[in-house]
């Protein structure tokens, strides 16, 4: 069985480029994003529990989802937020539980990001997890320019998710992105190697 390494963080911390270094290493990275976004793709089983519970409504000309539209069906209503987080997170999870089984079956290490590995109780699963964290007024500032939004866009955004300040303290590893790239990718090779890693104060 190889080891399993959990990565995480917060919209804008830095955490796509810390999983496009491994992988560039050589490392298998699943990415929880784009295992969902297949997912919801039309024939998926997302797509299929979407528009068995909400109707073809929720379908496009061109047969794909209509996100928007199902974005405002769900977040309208808290009965349909809590089925959305049942279904689709039981799904999202056999099919992460697939993919990493698989791969504990012929690599010796791998990774996993998980935006909510936290949030959504994944944590068992990791043999060590690695945060990446940026301070929160950098985090404002860099979402602000990345997605071009005002502060309190930007504010609001990172309310609805756990502070990194919080997780900080559930990780095993913080590795610190409040610096440049060239510092942050230093932390990760220091890991790599078998060294520690431990930003909390």
């Amino acid at each position: 069985m190889g080891k399993i390494i959990g990565i995480t963080g917060g919209i804008a911390s830095g955490k796509s480029t810390v999983t496009n270094f491994l992988r560039k290493q050589g490392f298998q990275v699943v990415d929880a994003d784009a295992v969902v976004h297949q997912l919801q793709k039309p024939g998926g089983r997302l797509f299929e529990a979407l528009v068995q519970h909400f109707g073809q409504e929720i379908i496009l000309e061109n047969g794909e989802l209509n996100r928007p539209l199902l974005a405002s069906l769900i977040f309208s209503n808290p009965e349909e937020q809590e089925w959305s987080k049942r279904i689709q997170g039981k799904i999202i999870r056999e099919e992460l539980a697939t993919l990493r089984d698989q791969l504990a079956q012929t690599e010796e290490i791998f990774f996993m990001d998980i935006p909510l590995l936290f949030e959504q109780d994944y944590v068992s699963w990791f043999d060590e997890t690695w945060l990446v964290y940026v301070d929160r007024d950098v985090q404002v500032e860099r979402l602000m320019k990345r997605d071009q939004l005002s502060k309190d866009e930007a504010e609001f955004r990172l309310a609805a998710q756990w502070s990194l300040e919080k997780k900080k303290y559930l990780a095993n590893h913080v590795l610190n992105n409040n610096g440049n790239q060239d510092q942050l990718l230093t932390q990760v090779f220091s890991l790599l190697e078998g060294g520690k890693q431990d930003d909390r104060d």
